[in-house]
């Protein structure tokens, strides 16, 4: 009988480490639960927004690059080559760099990037003979996204 114990516990100690996974699995939720009703994908935000400036939304991508794990700071795939920054509201969310490459639904709000020379005729000189500032801003990083939930999708 005891033979018979030994054998069992053997058995199931053996396969007990082939069960282990990294614990990033389907569903798996950073921060608060992220509200899934109207999920759009990321590419489709900037053109969502319009001109409006900050919009609150849920969203579907890929995360590219965790850039600081605390905090929660990454790179999101907007499409066409563009990314969107992002990063966590509450600053005590870690993400994981094994997350890169991973698909997510974030809930959180999307803002466009302020540019001081927008036709912002009151943050320089007003003098029509002096050349204005030219500010160099990054065309493939335009929008910013705070995240308040992220749920690994695929």
């Amino acid at each position: 009988m005891k033979v018979a114990y030994l054998l069992l516990f053997l058995l199931f100690s053996f396969s007990a480490p082939a069960q282990k996974h990294s614990g990033l699995v389907h569903g798996k939720i950073f921060g608060a639960k992220p509200d899934t009703t109207g999920v759009m994908a990321a590419s489709k935000v900037e053109d969502f927004m319009d001109k409006k400036v900050r919009i609150s939304v849920a969203v579907r991508g890929k995360i590219l690059k965790v850039t600081k794990e605390k905090g929660g700071w990454f790179t999101l795939d907007a499409g066409n080559g563009r990314t969107i920054s992002a990063h966590f509201k509450n600053y005590a969310v870690t993400t994981p760099t094994s997350l890169e490459g991973r698909t997510v639904v974030l809930d959180g709000i999307a803002q466009k990037q302020f540019l001081a020379d927008d036709q912002q005729h009151y943050a320089g000189d007003t003098a029509k003979e002096k050349k204005q500032s030219q500010v160099k801003a990054n065309a493939k990083r335009r929008l910013t996204f705070e995240v308040s939930g992220m749920m690994i999708d695929k």
